[in-house]
């Protein structure tokens, strides 16, 4: 990627709840970090009311016009920038233009998806050329999968020095992670989990076939955490599927390496409703009327109050075992669906833009080959902790 782009970071949907939210972001962060950036969307007006807020709180960033659908635009966006950040979703309707542009021009790209049959095709279809291109696309930069992905990486990392580094090389490494949170759903999340349940089925009929390697998945449904004192229940998210993948771009987290990602309560019941509740809205998105009724009870572009959103939480527990040791870590943090989500995808971007000690992997990856380490002290600087239990 050549060094003379015109901004270090372009962010797509800047109009939209989420991308407000990471630009206010960037505009807080822009007055101790020194980068060029812009704001880009598809409404001039509506960019210009974004810009006007932020330029009262001291920043001017500048304006893209670009629409989706317009392929130009979307290549002219691309090639302008180094980074290019997009809360445009859901990304199985809407991500594909953006992303392969950035592929072709050996520019990084980050997102927020949660949706693996979007981060499959993409996988499929640009991990080649964005390796040859020089570029990073990183899928699920928020949330979903920033939270295990990192924090997983950091726990590796302190049972390595505990072990020793060729120990650990030849290890069977075992890491659980389980998520505690609370928060609140915005419109366009709704809008993506509902349509990703839609086209499960299908997608779990055409699925690639498992990889046959060192990387595997830890089978438990269900389990009492003796470590945290916790219920665990299996999380059947993007999340294992981002920790497992980054084991095999990487290659060093051990002889072989299993994963399991698990929702963590101190009441079992509180699970079982939970499980409960996710069947439901499954089974109602299958049909075309109840999946439209449910889709107009959230609007994209809509999301919880600042008030609402002052009152999320999650932590992401871990569990990392291996050559006889024992390491837990827990990665603590804010609301979990907006307001740290925006702030890990906003430090996601700057870190590809800005960071020099990278992982030198490009592709379709993952946060913790893309970005490794370099992502951990940019974390802490958004409020979002990460320690050894």
């Amino acid at each position: 990627m050549t060094s003379s782009r015109r901004f270090d970071l372009v962010l797509f949907g800047a109009t939209g709840f989420t991308g407000g939210l990471v630009a206010e972001y960037l505009a807080r962060v822009s007055a101790e970090e020194s980068f060029t950036w812009a704001l880009a969307g598809r409404s001039l007006n509506k960019l210009q009311e974004v810009q006007a807020r932020l330029t009262c709180a001291g920043t001017s960033p500048e304006l893209l016009v670009a629409d989706i659908n317009d392929s130009n635009a979307i290549r002219t966006l691309a090639s302008s920038a180094k980074t290019v950040i997009t809360t445009v979703g859901p990304y199985g309707r809407y991500g594909e233009p953006l992303l392969r542009a950035c592929a072709e021009e050996g520019t990084h790209y980050v997102d927020l998806t949660g949706e693996p049959q979007f981060v499959h095709a993409m996988r499929e279809r640009y991990d080649g050329l964005a390796k040859k291109t020089g570029a990073r696309i990183v899928n699920s930069c928020g949330f979903e999968s920033i939270p295990p992905d990192i924090a997983v990486l950091f726990a590796l990392n302190e049972l390595k020095k505990r072990i020793g580094d060729l120990p650990f090389q030849s290890a069977a490494i075992v890491v659980k992670g389980g998520v505690q949170a609370g928060g609140h759903l915005s419109g366009g999340t709704w809008h993506s989990a509902v349509e990703a349940m839609a086209s499960a089925r299908d997608w779990i009929k055409k699925r690639p076939s498992p990889v046959h390697d060192h990387v595997h998945a830890v089978k438990i449904p269900f389990y009492h955490d003796r470590h945290f004192g916790l219920w665990a229940m299996n999380m059947p998210t993007i999340d294992p599927e981002v920790v497992r993948h980054s084991a095999r771009v990487r290659g060093d987290y051990g002889q072989s390496f299993s994963y399991g990602h698990f929702m963590m309560m101190k009441n079992p019941l509180g699970l079982v409703g939970v499980a409960a509740g996710v069947g439901g809205v499954f089974a109602l998105a299958q049909f075309a009327p109840t999946r439209n009724w449910m889709l107009k009870q959230r609007m994209p572009g809509e999301g919880p109050s600042e008030s609402q959103r002052s009152r999320g939480w999650f932590h992401m527990n871990i569990v990392a075992q291996g050559g006889g040791e024992t390491v837990l870590c827990r990665m603590v943090g804010g609301d979990p669906g907006y307001g740290d989500t925006a702030k890990m995808l906003a430090e996601a971007g700057l870190c590809l833009a800005l960071d020099k000690q990278l992982p030198p992997h490009a592709g379709v990856i993952t946060p913790a080959s893309a970005m490794g380490e370099a992502l951990v002290p940019r974390l802490r600087r958004a409020g979002i902790t990460l320690d050894v239990v």
